[in-house]
């Protein structure tokens, strides 16, 4: 009788033990998950595009008459200074370009050109005499101006008369230095060629140097071995890489709208340590047709980037390079934050998974800003708040849910 019983009682315990463990195998496990944390941070919405860099004002150095060019000894990447360097030589190859009717129409030129020196000479002249009237007008206003005399509108309009007349005398020395420089051009077109004399036929041609247009360092040399070029063709070219470098980037028409002169630029992937600085100083009004590597026919629009970083920090930058540029379109210091990748849509509407106590909470949100890795919260979180990262098709309102454990 003792031993039915405890055999009784043994089979008890083994059917529930069974059950015990079928239950447990059974019973439902929370789900491992990744979480995030909303929080207030530093953000950004940026337009990312590749770039090249290039430089404002290049300078053609050109033939000025038909002729054999020497070979050019100049290397790309040498300094050269502004109408003190020659930079290349050649020789005239026909004598005859200077007929009696070609040399009166190059005299002619030069008187023209002469005269209009000496309008831009006069213009300088009054530009310099309504500058000093103007500062001395300014003067007496502002004296006016503390005692009380004029008003305050005078003062600004004095102060305005003085900035535009100081203007107007730099309008006048440029126009000067480009009529001279239009003098030298003429003149250039009256360079007699003597006929060859004596045995050396080399020796008696007039040799014609080519001078740099500009200071700055040489781009590239279009033509460097010797020949003969036709007047107006390309020899090498010329810019300042120091202060004349700016960047050129190709947005999609859709983004270019978003951008204004102003924005913030990041300059990224260069090819140097640092991050560089630039600022949207241009977008054009102008859009083109363009076709992307996979055949994809796309508006573009260029836009303008000027850098910010002074040139020491960027010397190894030269024309023509490549970039990554990300136009800063928005930003915002201390935004609330949610990662965008626990985002999913519900409906029209966006909403997350909020962890409370173990369980996951469904959350409908307002998002306004997205830059796809950070999205602002406006409405429906608050700081602090647990979410869930990656919330896939099994996990449904208040469903358990763990940490997930990365070995």
């Amino acid at each position: 009788m003792a031993k039915r019983k405890s055999r009784t009682w043994i089979i008890l315990l083994v059917v529930v033990g069974i059950v015990g463990a079928m239950t447990y195998s059974f019973w439902p496990k929370p789900l491992s998950v990744d979480f995030g944390i909303v929080e207030r941070s530093h953000m950004v919405v940026t337009i990312d595009e590749d770039a090249k860099t290039r430089v404002k004002e290049v300078y053609v150095v050109s033939t000025p008459v038909a002729g054999r060019l020497l070979r050019v000894e100049v290397k790309p990447g040498e300094t050269v200074a502004g109408k003190d360097s020659v930079v290349a030589t050649m020789l005239p190859t026909n004598p005859v370009v200077l007929d009696v009717r070609t040399r009166e129409q190059a005299l002619a030129a030069v008187k023209v050109a002469e005269a209009a020196l000496q309008v831009a000479q006069a213009d300088l002249n009054r530009s310099i005499a309504d500058k000093e009237l103007s500062e001395q007008d300014l003067a007496r206003t502002i004296q006016l101006h503390v005692k009380e005399l004029v008003s305050q509108a005078d003062l600004v309009r004095a102060k305005r008369v003085a900035l535009m007349s100081n203007a107007s005398m730099e309008t006048a020395k440029a126009a000067i230095a480009m009529r001279e420089a239009e003098v030298a051009r003429v003149r250039a077109n009256l360079i007699g060629f003597e006929e060859p004399t004596g045995d050396n036929e080399e020796n008696a041609e007039t040799i014609i140097p080519l001078h740099a247009p500009a200071s700055g360092r040489v781009l590239r040399v279009m033509q460097e071995s010797a020949t003969t070029l036709p007047v107006g063709a390309p020899i090498l070219e010329i810019g300042d890489i120091s202060n004349g470098l700016e960047i050129v980037v190709e947005l999609l028409s859709s983004d270019a709208v978003r951008v204004q002169a102003g924005d913030r630029v990041i300059v990224d992937n260069w090819g140097g340590e640092a991050k560089l600085g630039g600022v949207v100083t241009r977008v054009d009004p102008w859009g083109f047709t363009k076709f992307s590597a996979l055949g994809v026919e796309e508006q573009r629009v260029v836009a303008v980037v000027e850098f910010v970083e002074p040139w020491e920090q960027r010397q190894t930058l030269g024309h023509g390079f490549r970039v990554e540029v990300q136009v800063v379109i928005w930003e915002d210091q201390d935004a609330l934050t949610v990662p965008s990748s626990a985002l999913f849509r519900e409906g029209d509407n966006w909403a997350v998974f909020v962890e409370n106590e173990g369980a996951a909470v469904k959350h409908s949100v307002q998002i306004g800003q997205n830059n796809g890795l950070q999205a602002e919260v406006l409405d429906g979180l608050v700081e602090g708040d647990t979410i869930i990262l990656y919330p896939g098709a099994n996990l449904v309102d208040g469903a358990q849910v763990e940490q997930r454990i990365v070995e």
